[in-house]
């Protein structure tokens, strides 16, 4: 069967499915492709309101296909270049889509496969998944922001242990640490990052597009730029529409609905 993203609706959340489940869902340059392409179509799409990307069966992802590195060291370096670039277009994909991203974890999600991960908004993960950077332990360095997202998640040497020892590390663990915000019994995860997007589909579009942007720039903003920039976003969110409906129906007492 051909490594492939499948892509679904339920309700007004894009489901994104990695399909490779020969090689328990590892991630390929088609599947690169795939990603980027639903998640544009979705951006203009006023009908998806959340993602949630999840793998097929019981397995998340196992990072990437050991056979086709395997290959690539007998092509020239530029074609593995050009397939991480294809990785990491995804993974600026996830980062930069204006809308919120779930990462629903059964089984494992390991080496590419926890980058993936990290790089969505919110992480749902089954109690008895496990995460894994598992480069070192194949003689490689880490991708796909992995070493990013964890450096700004964690303390030094707990990331440095996690990249460096690759060590499995639980979900619950991760979850006491922060960075896997919900966790379920075995076979939930899905359920309960679909109840988790539901429930942000019902908050205000461009409200959530604005703090998604505020936490994206950040870490890289001083105080008084980031300060201008959080001025900004709250005057366009107070002219816009949706702030109208929001304020009113929190003065009267009803549910909101947003544009």
């Amino acid at each position: 069967m051909a490594a492939e993203i499948k892509s679904t609706s339920q309700g007004q959340t894009m489901v994104l499915t990695l399909s490779n489940p020969e090689l328990r869902n590892a991630l390929g340059p088609e599947m690169y492709a795939a990603g980027v392409e639903a998640l544009s179509i979705a951006e203009s799409n006023a009908e998806v309101r959340s993602v949630v990307i999840t793998g097929e069966g019981t397995m998340f992802c196992a990072g990437g296909n050991l056979q086709r590195l395997k290959a690539n060291r007998e092509l020239p370096p530029e074609v593995q270049a050009q397939s991480i670039e294809g990785l990491h277009s995804l993974i600026e994909a996830i980062r930069t889509f204006p809308k919120p991203v779930i990462a629903a974890v059964e089984g494992a999600a390991a080496g590419a496969g926890f980058s993936l991960a990290l790089a969505c908004d919110l992480i749902v993960a089954a109690d008895n998944a496990v995460f894994v950077m598992s480069y070192s332990g194949v003689a490689l360095s880490p991708d796909g922001g992995g070493s990013w997202s964890l450096m700004h998640a964690l303390p030094r040497q707990l990331a440095s242990e996690l990249l460096m020892a690759g060590e499995r590390i639980g979900a619950q663990r991760l979850n006491e640490l922060g960075v896997v915000n919900r966790v379920t019994v075995p076979g939930e995860a899905m359920a309960q990052a679909l109840a988790l997007a539901d429930s942000l589909n019902e908050r205000a579009p461009n409200a959530l597009a604005s703090i998604k942007e505020l936490i994206n720039d950040a870490p890289g903003a001083t105080l008084t730029a980031h300060l201008a920039s959080e001025r900004d976003h709250f005057v366009k969110n107070l002219h816009h529409a949706n702030a109208g409906i929001g304020i009113e129906a929190f003065l009267v007492k009803t549910k909101p609905n947003y544009m």
